[in-house]
């Protein structure tokens, strides 16, 4: 059984330390609480900066997954949790983090202590901080990657946690790295993102982006540094997180995040305010990233030793085996490696859930046959990073037996969709069975690839955590005096081709919706040229067919 895999950070002594004063510190407020020392008032900022909201039914935990990476004793771990403290399941999310919605606050200082155990926590999943860093879930195996991105990452989580100047921000802060041209981590919808970049002489940097994000008022991200210098890279952030913190208005939480600043400010006065501070720091030096330590952090993600003499060919291991190959296995860097996602989102399912079982079976393919590696991504899936292809049948028979072998990555029955109205005490219509009676509308697999790659993101409220405005179709759920109404938007994308989706006009009831996503979906095909996307075809056409579509019978 693998303990941690051997291409993932370790905490060292300080870390465990660390997770493990924090979490006492927490279970003595969570005591306060209980016994009414603390009311829900002084309690809550306490709570929320340890990933522990008080929704609908109960409380739900959100735990860290830093930029997605799970060892196999971590999955078994939170299969042991759902299982003891929770409904036997735990929510994938679109920040690659896993979250419990039932969770009781007498457990929660035990449930901390148990993920500590396995170098875990939740510190920093809510509040207004620096929240968990994501990456692309294919980091350290993509064919098409520049550099591993996850180093950066780490080093980024290692600077942001518990940031004595940054804790209290106007509002939260999220930020996104990649390390390949296309982008699988939604870079432009991100507070900062950082992107690493080869310049003209062939040297490896980072170009930054900032001001991007969704929620009332969506923004694509926009460069604020061509072309930062590796050893730069935290003092450059630092200075764009100092420009936040002074200006970011705190009269206003709908006026609070960076994306509304770099908006009012514009890009170039931002920019240049940012570099002044960045001089500044970099004139102290405390900041520069010494190579030997990015070189020591690096070390941790050193490739696993791939095999070699192995075959490049695919498998035939017959025709649903097939199916799976052409929607879920993507090119590896290594011959005879690929890469396999694994979707929660059989139709019918709920859309990023996993029960116990099925995290313990996962656990032991991962175990098998990934070097006891898995990634969470921000489609709510999973992925095997580096798998043999001589393997791929024996993990595709294992995920029929598990109902996680939907070969449905991209297609329209892959939807995100966050928990709506049937948890969150925010949200203002369900998108759970919205997603389910979508996705069976949609089931026939021939007709999914007759459709080919559509993304379909689907939100309960406008804080968007499903994701709409980057969905090639979005799906907005709003309250209209009590009644559940569902608003569809067109055109959005949260690839390397940002867009941000436009609203195609008033909503649709719960039992219009999916026939007006059908009706969008078939002028689609009508007026589809050779080769062309679901996006391609919208945005060559416009909304007008789609919209007269889309309303034909609601109107009659």
């Amino acid at each position: 059984m693998s303990e941690i895999a051997p291409n993932m950070y370790r905490y060292d002594e300080f870390d465990a330390r660390f997770v493990a004063e924090r979490t006492e510190q927490f279970a003595g407020q969570v005591e306060r609480r209980l016994t009414g020392e603390l009311t829900e008032d002084q309690f809550k900022p306490l709570r929320l900066m340890n990933g522990l909201y008080l929704q609908l039914h109960a409380y739900m935990l959100r735990v860290a997954v830093p930029y997605g990476t799970l060892s196999s004793k971590q999955v078994r771990k939170l299969a042991h949790i759902a299982r003891t403290y929770d409904k036997d399941f735990g929510h994938l999310t679109t920040r690659q983090n896993i979250q419990y919605n039932w969770i009781k606050l007498v457990d929660v200082p035990a449930i901390l202590r148990e993920l500590a155990s396995v170098e875990m926590h939740a510190i920093q999943t809510s509040g207004n901080c620096i929240r968990n860093v994501t990456a692309d879930q294919f980091a350290g195996a993509a064919a098409d990657e520049i550099e591993d991105p996850r180093p950066l990452a780490e080093i980024v989580r290692q600077w942001s946690s518990l940031h004595p100047e940054f804790l209290f921000l106007p509002r939260k802060f999220k930020i996104a790295v990649s390390g390949s041209p296309n982008d699988r981590a939604a870079l432009a919808y991100h507070d900062m993102a950082v992107e690493i970049v080869r310049n003209a002489q062939g040297r490896t940097g980072y170009k930054v982006l900032v001001g991007g994000g969704m929620g009332r008022t969506p923004y694509i991200a926009q460069v604020i540094g061509d072309f930062v210098e590796k050893d730069d890279i935290l003092a450059f952030m630092e200075a764009v997180m100092r420009v936040y913190n002074e200006q970011g208005r705190r009269d206003n939480m709908y006026k609070a995040r960076i994306k509304i600043l770099t908006n009012a400010l514009g890009i170039e006065e931002m920019r240049r305010q940012v570099n002044i501070e960045f001089a500044e720091i970099k004139q102290a030096g405390t900041l520069q990233l010494p190579k030997e330590e990015l070189d020591r952090i690096t070390a941790y993600f050193a490739p696993p030793a791939f095999e070699t003499g192995l075959s490049d060919t695919m498998p035939d291991a017959g025709p649903a085996f097939a199916n799976w190959v052409r929607t879920n296995v993507t090119a590896h860097k290594a011959k005879g490696y690929a890469i396999a996602t694994i979707t929660l989102k059989t139709p019918g399912q709920v859309p990023g859930d996993a029960t116990s079982d099925q995290m313990d079976i996962i656990a032991g393919l991962m175990d098998e046959f990934s070097v006891g590696e898995v990634r969470v991504t921000h489609e709510q899936n999973l992925v095997l990073p580096h798998v043999r292809k001589k393997d791929l049948p024996a993990i595709f028979a294992k995920l029929r037996e598990l109902d996680f072998a939907s070969p449905n990555a991209g297609l329209i029955t892959d939807i995100i969709a966050c928990p709506g109205l049937d948890y969150c005490d925010l949200a203002n219509a369900r998108s759970i069975p919205i997603a389910q009676k979508i996705a069976r509308t949609f089931e026939d697999l021939d007709r999914q690839h007759q459709i080919g790659e559509l993304k379909i993101k689907i939100s309960g409220c406008i804080n968007a955590c499903g994701h709409h405005h980057a969905g090639h179709i979005g799906i907005l759920g709003v309250d209209k005096k009590g009644v559940e109404f569902y608003q569809l938007l067109l055109g959005g994308s949260g690839a390397e081709d940002a867009s941000i989706g436009t609203i195609m006009g008033p909503g649709f009831t719960e039992h219009e919706i999916t026939g007006a996503v059908e009706r969008v979906v078939e002028v689609y095909l009508a007026q589809r040229k050779d080769g062309e996307r679901f996006l391609d075809t919208y945005r060559r056409i416009g909304m007008e067919k789609f919209k007269a579509a889309a309303y034909e019978t609601v109107a009659a």
